[in-house]
């Protein structure tokens, strides 16, 4: 999947080992490293398996779990997201995703 960030700080956390782990707790830091492999080796996000994949209630967003209870929020990001016969966001036809935001106790 393509990969895209809602701020230059939350980009700067993902692409950056080192801000990664100043910034979050070492478990966190280190299970994005992986995630975001994940995300990027994926398809789609219906491809994921680890952390726990789901969409939210409303369909909009997918959450993938880290550690604890921390985990990352993403949304489709496509100019026209593909729209299932259900009138809703088909998640197995999205390869390009905005991460929104690292949520949960992850500072340190």
């Amino acid at each position: 999947m393509e990969l895209a960030f809602e701020s230059q700080s939350l980009r700067a956390i993902c692409e950056d080992e080192d801000r990664a782990r100043q910034e979050l707790d070492p478990d966190v830091a280190e299970m994005l490293k992986h995630r975001l492999a994940d995300l990027r080796a994926a398809k789609t996000p219906k491809d994921l398996l680890a952390g726990h994949p789901r969409v939210d209630e409303s369909g909009s967003w997918m959450i993938v779990d880290l550690s604890g209870d921390s985990r990352i929020v993403f949304k489709a990001n496509h100019v026209k997201n593909p729209i299932g016969e259900n009138g809703e966001l088909d998640w197995s036809r999205v390869n390009r995703i905005k991460i929104l935001r690292i949520e949960g106790g992850h500072a340190k």
